[in-house]
């Protein structure tokens, strides 16, 4: 029977911004086990004022207390490796629940940062109370908005190449990470390449409503937990024996993914990885994927803030297959 493991977010399971494939993992699992990670966001300098009442959960306040090494912007649980895993395989990641881990969240921009530095060369941070019961979120500009909340991670990765050495968790890559897809809720799978032993996965970068493009920097930034069903795939995965990139597929539309600091060439290659999938379900040729991408298939700008930036296509799920 596949067991359960909780990680709760501690000094001692968190890397702050860094992914490298030299960190040791926190925990082993089998393949199939369920992970409840415990994650965090915000460093000190975005906390909320104390007039405001908003309280940072203990756990958080432990880690910013313990000044860990701090590399990129995300606090990290993990990682968790899957006996078994070999570079060459694919890791699925089911994304089974995801609980809220605190009444607020932050939402902000800085100099330099965001999809329009030149019009925003100043910093400015919101603070959001959370409704836990309602699962909406009051947007404290104007009169106040309210918005549903629909979390997900923003970051879900696995190590990356070890000639990679230690990088950001900003940019999303091959391997994952900051992918800030927000069709990532719960109920919805991922498939990860894998390319160290153990495949090693991550999450962190809570959020809890994003829109598409994450323009200003931030989606509503929050603790969240996840409960992920990891499954080792040999060789490859998603049907897909030349799994490269990161790949999804949530109850209505199956998706791929194209990252580059180009969004012409993320679109590209999420349109590439389209017809590489529809080509490997249908076992037509590149050609008739090619048409069917462009009669059926929507492509989304997912950010435009990291780095690397995202483009996703959507094919619904019953057209072709």
């Amino acid at each position: 029977m596949p067991a359960s493991h909780r990680i709760a977010a501690t000094p001692e399971t968190i890397r702050w911004g860094a992914f490298d494939a030299s960190f040791a993992p926190v925990a082993t699992i089998a393949s199939g086990d369920l992970v409840v990670l415990e994650c965090v966001s915000g460093a000190p300098e975005v906390m909320p004022p104390a007039e405001s009442g908003l309280v940072p959960p203990p756990a958080l306040a432990a880690i910013h207390a313990a000044k860990p090494p701090r590399l990129g912007p995300h606090i990290l649980t993990g990682p968790v490796a899957v006996q078994g895993a070999e570079p060459g395989d694919a890791i699925r990641i089911d994304i089974e629940q995801i609980e809220l881990g605190c009444d607020w969240g932050f939402c902000g921009f800085r100099p330099l940062g965001g999809t329009l530095p030149e019009d925003f060369p100043y910093a400015r941070m919101l603070h959001i109370p959370v409704d836990r019961a309602a699962m909406t979120g009051r947007v404290p500009v104007g009169p106040g908005v309210t918005l549903p909340l629909s979390p997900f991670f923003g970051v879900m990765a696995l190590a990356p190449p070890r000639e990679w050495g230690a990088i950001s968790t900003k940019e999303p890559r091959a391997h994952g990470g900051n992918l800030d897809n927000k069709e990532l809720t719960a109920g919805t799978t991922l498939w990860l390449p894998v390319h160290v032993a153990g495949g090693n996965f991550s999450a962190g970068d809570g959020h809890g409503v994003q829109g598409d493009g994450e323009v200003c920097i931030n989606a509503l930034e929050m603790c969240l937990t996840g409960h992920f069903r990891l499954t080792l795939e040999k060789g490859g995965g998603a049907k897909d024996p030349a799994l490269r990139f990161p790949r999804a597929e949530t109850k209505t539309h199956y998706v791929s993914m194209g990252l580059n600091e180009d969004l012409d060439l993320a679109m590209k290659q999420a349109l590439r990885e389209m017809i590489g999938f529809i080509v490997a379900r249908m076992n037509v040729s590149a050609a008739d994927a090619y048409q069917l991408c462009s009669l059926a298939v929507d492509f989304r700008v997912t950010q435009t803030v990291n780095g690397e930036k995202g483009v996703h296509g959507m094919l619904k799920k019953g057209l072709f297959f």
